[in-house]
């Protein structure tokens, strides 16, 4: 049974987990209407779509051990960016406070002594660790780049390879 701070605290980062999923869909429509950007676009779109399957397996486990998963309102979120650049800084800062907040579950559990949630929380520490490190190896091509027209082209050709890099 989870304590009433952990039933919060996982209903907090499944509203996370949905905001993710929510800014990475707006990521997609952004690039889906820029031209020259079809892989960047497809990525984002499966960017959305992990972000909607970890808040479902948190709401899942939070009714699995007693509690009540809430589904979350959801604010705007940004809809269009200045560059292609810009658009990656905001995907490594999402992926950034998703890990604050694991490590608080984390660390909660661990206080709680609620080894069975931290058990569970372990799968998304791991997939955090992923998350990052594809943000910040994608924020670091483009800092190569710059604005080069053709290292843009192979950065859009290539960057679904990066997802076996760094997805779980």
């Amino acid at each position: 049974m989870l304590s009433e701070a952990m039933a919060a605290a996982l209903n907090k980062q499944v509203q996370l987990e949905a905001a993710s999923s929510q800014a990475y869909l707006a990521m997609a429509s952004w690039a889906d209407i820029q031209p020259g950007l079809q892989g960047v676009t497809d990525f984002f779109y499966q960017q959305s779509d992990e972000e909607r399957i970890h808040m479902l397996k948190l709401l899942k486990y939070v009714n699995e051990r007693g509690g009540f998963g809430v589904v979350p309102p959801l604010e705007q979120p940004i809809l269009t960016f200045l560059s292609l650049k810009r658009a990656f800084e905001e995907f490594l800062k999402h992926e950034l406070i998703v890990t604050a907040s694991i490590n608080d579950l984390v660390h909660l559990a661990l206080a709680e002594k609620d080894y069975a949630t931290h058990n569970f929380l372990q799968w998304y520490v791991t997939e955090q660790m992923e998350e990052e490190r594809l943000a910040r190896t994608l924020n670091e091509k483009l800092e190569l780049i710059g604005e080069d027209k053709s290292g843009l082209y192979l950065f859009d050709r290539d960057i679904m390879a990066y997802r076996g890099t760094g997805k779980g």
